[in-house]
């Protein structure tokens, strides 16, 4: 329509059409002719005034993972929440041939400054693979860390992250070996590839690292080579002769007629003792006392029923919460009611009296609780607000690595959290202790601000 407007306007000359002050006249009209075209192109025109500063949003919106990602999509504009925030140029990955990298391609194309998600790693790799040649900025929703690398950064709460809280609060403990006993997966692979990482930026001794099977039998036995079960157990006290109490001897065997038929077992029923034929009471024996394992905190990453049995192997193994720190992921949190068992372990996460005021607003307009993964949208969007509003007069966008990775890093519904430029991001995490009875208390708060020389 516009072509066809435009075109009747430059046919419909009038007489003076070949004056000068005619042919500015033409040139002007066909100028405005190719901007409303390229308008056009772009989108329906949005984008061209605000090149660089409207911002991509990559998330399922269809396929088995639409409604989680519509309630990503709902966080995100729940935090724009301004007239003049930036424009969400929004992207389908999971629309029919479609792809991470093609709805990344496209944002790129449309003049987006910045790119929001996409959800997983493997989604992540293919978008930094059009990104990161094109200079825009990735916050990705996965919490995978081997996907970061400057300009690509993982919004999730890391493995990584929550083992170097936990590492920190114990060394300044003064714990100093470390061991990990872990499932031979990919979060426990993860896991242990941060403890290393961790010990060694932090000049503690290299942890000792297990990685066991499934089964009862392969658990138990990897966890006492681990914690040198063997040479602790020929170390233990053999109790001495001259001091142990002889044994009783056994009480006789009924004869038949004495036998209850009630009792299918065919046990003697039970007799009141005669208070002048009591027996002097046994002394009770005394548990033989385990020296400690070679290492003070041990990290766990199972969760479940395998959980379980490595509960069982530790005390098999005779490695005793008293004396060696037992530390896990924040998985824990999801089911720390059931993990008494474990009391005294540690597992970090973030402090939940700072998500409240989210959860409230969110409850408030859409009668649900939000997913854990509509706090890191809501947060990515609420840092664009701020970078937006806080950006140099006359500049295209406020979305550059400077801006990214401030010293001070962001306000956020899980608490602070900040980049560095080679694509780590910082947290600051409360430390959890669990219960005798279940549950867990934070022992060790967030520290209130973030810790600049992680990398």
């Amino acid at each position: 329509m516009r072509r066809q407007t435009f075109g009747t306007q430059i046919q419909g000359q009038d007489a003076d059409s070949a004056s000068p002050r005619a042919a500015c006249k033409r040139l002007l009209l066909a100028g405005l002719a190719v901007s409303a075209l390229t308008a056009c192109a772009s989108g329906g025109g949005h984008h061209a005034p605000h090149a660089g500063r409207n911002v991509g949003v990559l998330l399922p919106l269809s396929g088995s993972n639409a409604r989680l990602g519509q309630e990503m999509l709902t966080a995100t504009r729940m935090a724009m929440n301004t007239p003049t925030a930036p424009t969400l140029d929004v992207h389908d990955t999971a629309a029919p041939g479609s792809s991470a990298g093609a709805a990344a391609q496209a944002a790129i194309a449309a003049g987006d400054g910045l790119i929001l998600g996409p959800l997983t790693a493997d989604e992540t790799a293919q978008t930094a693979r059009v990104s990161v040649p094109a200079n825009i900025p990735v916050l990705a929703f996965t919490s995978d860390i081997s996907v970061a690398q400057p300009g690509v950064w993982a919004l999730g709460i890391a493995p990584e992250q929550q083992v170097r809280r936990m590492v920190l609060a114990a060394h300044q403990q003064g714990r100093q070996h470390f061991a990990a006993f872990l499932p031979n997966n990919r979060l426990g692979q993860a896991l242990g590839q941060a403890l290393q990482r961790v010990c060694e930026e932090n000049g503690l001794q290299s942890p000792q690292i297990m990685f066991h099977d499934s089964t009862q039998d392969a658990i138990t036995t990897s966890l006492k080579t681990l914690s040198a079960y063997d040479s602790r157990a020929a170390a233990v006290p053999q109790p001495d002769p001259a001091t142990t109490p002889a044994p009783q001897p056994a009480p006789a065997q009924a004869d038949a007629a004495t036998i209850d038929p009630t009792n299918p077992d065919g046990a003697p029923t039970p007799q009141p003792p005669a208070q002048d034929m009591a027996a002097p009471a046994a002394t009770p024996a005394v548990a033989p006392v385990f020296p400690v394992p070679p290492f003070d905190v041990l990290l766990l990453g199972d969760t479940g029923l395998q959980l379980g049995q490595v509960i069982h192997a530790l005390a098999e193994a005779h490695v005793d919460s008293t004396q060696v720190q037992v530390m896990g992921p924040g998985l824990w949190g999801a089911f720390v009611s059931k993990l008494g068992a474990l009391q005294g372990a540690w597992y970090a996460a973030p402090d939940p009296a700072s998500r409240q005021a989210f959860v409230q607003q969110f409850m408030a307009r859409y009668h649900h609780m939000p997913t854990p993964l509509a706090d890191l949208t809501y947060d990515s969007a609420a840092l664009v607000k701020a970078l937006d509003q806080a950006r140099p007069a006359g500049s295209p966008n406020g979305y550059s690595v400077q801006a990214l990775t401030r010293a001070d890093g962001f306000g956020g519904v899980d608490g602070a959290f900040g980049f560095l430029e080679n694509g780590r991001t910082r947290r600051d995490l409360a430390v959890f202790q669990i219960l005798p009875g279940g549950g867990s208390r934070i022992v060790i708060p967030p520290a209130g601000r973030l810790r600049r020389s992680a990398n």
